[in-house]
């Protein structure tokens, strides 16, 4: 990558419609989980004016109402009110979930991988929080409007949203902030100056740091005009259509995999989840300021086919060391993954809001940096 440029990255929140499939297909899986943390599920949603459809795969011994977990997840999102095209409690769920085939089982039940991929992790020091800076402040602009909208600050937010930043890089380092998008679904009895003013007063100053922010930036708030017809009823909404969102932002490699509504058996969801791990420890530990790692797994295989440590130069060691290293101290078959990462529990639905890295909590074991001394150890 160059080193003098502008880079943008996008997130959504909650109440955009391919974030509320997502959240209805992880609601399925913890509800499973719940019953039986064995359970195998690859759970699709659609979500549409008025409608809401899952179908997919499922093997459990577990007793799930999956309509009632759908109006569950939809009504903690916000859309409970007929006037705005969709709603938890009146809209049409139909479900056409069925077993999971037993030739992916065979492979399964022997600890190897539910499916062939490619995975990618990254991490860098820009945040503190190791992630990529215009991908961290679009999801916390989202996450602070959302405090708002559940806090009823002002009695006009709708669920759907998206934001938007734009960073200028030099050598390598970021700044300044080149513009700010904001998308914000609303009530009619708002207009758009007032929609502005208060982005501007109490979205903006909590998120974006002011050091980045100058004369030249560019605030976009609600550019068409006006955004009140919004959701699943402005547009149709899919599971695992915001991968990049869910992820670095554009930042890094993506193998193409979704997350949601997937178990962990699934290496497109765990192993994506290991790769993070393993790069945020490699540069929590300092061995490098930025990381990409890739993990490739063969259907039914226990082991990783390939395991590749990019550092982009940054390394303090030689990568094949690193790449050694990560070998000798991080379990890489799914196995060993969804045993140290703690992923047969239900706590899924939280990751399918807000991002899936960056984040804290008991629920995001990947996002801990315990191994940074043992990779430290593992080079010398």
């Amino acid at each position: 990558m160059a080193n003098n440029f502008i880079f943008t990255s996008e997130s959504v929140s909650m109440g955009h419609p391919d974030k509320v499939s997502d959240q209805v297909s992880d609601g399925v899986l913890d509800a499973l989980l719940e019953q039986d943390p064995n359970s195998r599920c690859a759970c699709e949603t659609l979500c549409t004016t008025d409608f809401l459809m899952l179908a997919g795969e499922i093997r459990t011994s577990a007793d799930v109402d999956y309509e009632a977990v759908a109006r569950k997840a939809v009504r903690e999102i916000g859309y409970t009110s007929d006037d705005i095209g969709f709603n938890a409690d009146t809209c049409e769920v139909a479900v056409r979930l069925h077993q999971q085939s037993a030739d992916i089982a065979m492979g399964v039940d022997t600890d190897g991988a539910g499916d062939q991929g490619l995975m990618f992790g990254y991490a860098c020091d820009q945040t503190e929080e190791l992630m990529p800076l215009p991908i961290a402040i679009s999801h916390r602009i989202l996450n602070h409007l959302a405090d708002l909208r559940f806090k009823n600050d002002v009695d006009w937010l709708l669920p759907d949203s998206k934001s938007q930043v734009s960073i200028q890089y030099e050598d390598g380092k970021p700044v300044g902030i080149t513009a700010v998008v904001l998308s914000t679904q609303h009530r009619e009895s708002v207009n758009q100056k007032q929609i502005e003013e208060y982005v501007r007063e109490n979205v903006l100053p909590a998120t974006v740091p002011a050091e980045l922010l100058n004369d030249k930036t560019q605030y976009h708030v609600n550019p068409t005009g006006q955004f009140i017809i919004g959701g699943p009823h402005g547009d149709c909404g899919l599971t695992g259509r915001k991968i990049i969102v869910d992820t670095y932002g554009g930042w890094g490699r993506h193998g193409g995999g979704a997350f949601s509504g997937k178990d962990s058996t699934k290496v497109d969801r765990s192993a994506a989840y290991m790769a993070r791990y393993v790069a945020k420890n490699i540069v929590a530990s300092g061995l490098a300021t930025e990381c990409e790692v890739q993990l490739a797994y063969a259907i039914g295989v226990v082991d990783p086919v390939s395991i590749r440590v990019d550092t982009n130069g940054t390394a303090t060691v030689d990568e094949a060391k690193l790449e050694a290293a990560v070998r000798e101290v991080f379990p890489l078959n799914p196995k060993g993954i969804i045993e140290h990462l703690q992923l047969r529990r239900p706590i899924f639905r939280e990751t399918a809001h807000g991002g899936h890295f960056g984040r804290t909590g008991d629920a995001f074991t990947w996002e801990n940096t315990d191994k940074a001394e043992a990779l430290k150890s593992a080079v010398s």
